[in-house]
């Protein structure tokens, strides 16, 4: 199995997958798991657990659907309340956006010779030296666990081979 990891934080490095929208500037950093199924059978992710580590840290990842509720609420208004006239149009939530939904990674199973691919997100700033960190892969026959791996994210190609 080939493992790689992809962290995006640049506008212009987020700007392909999900438009206008940037999640580094709502705390949430986006990281692209690239699995490919190079062994002889399937292999079961349903127990697979992902974590972004460094020095002693660990973030799991948010689910897309509770990503619209990682925005810190805003401070109340501390004007007169008075009503207003006309109702005001609702701000919508950028971290509502579909392309955080779709691009998430999904898949609970790889045939052999397969790949997939999609984004996890953790709500923390990039840290030096952080590495994605994948346990739980398990082969399809057996149901025994492969291995761990640690995909470090600072490198220029951030893909480590797994054992």
């Amino acid at each position: 199995m080939k493992v790689a990891a992809i962290k995006y934080e640049s506008d212009e490095e987020t700007k392909p997958p999900f438009g206008k929208l940037n999640p580094n500037e709502y705390g949430v950093l986006p990281v692209m798991l690239i699995l490919e199924n190079t062994s002889q059978q399937t292999l079961l992710l349903d127990h697979m657990r992902v974590a972004y580590q460094w020095k002693g840290n660990e973030v799991l990842p948010t689910p897309p659907g509770d990503l619209p509720y990682a925005l810190s609420p805003k401070r109340p208004k501390t004007g007169p309340s008075y009503p207003v006239p006309i109702p005001l149009p609702k701000k919508k939530n950028p971290m509502a956006a579909e392309e955080l939904q779709t691009r998430a990674f999904a898949a609970k199973t790889i045939l052999k010779g397969e790949r997939a691919t999609g984004f996890f997100y953790f709500e923390t700033r990039h840290q030096r030296n952080a590495v994605i960190y994948l346990t739980g892969v398990r082969e399809g026959v057996t149901g025994k666990e492969l291995f761990f791996v640690e995909v470090p994210l600072d490198t220029p190609d951030s893909a480590a081979p797994a054992p």
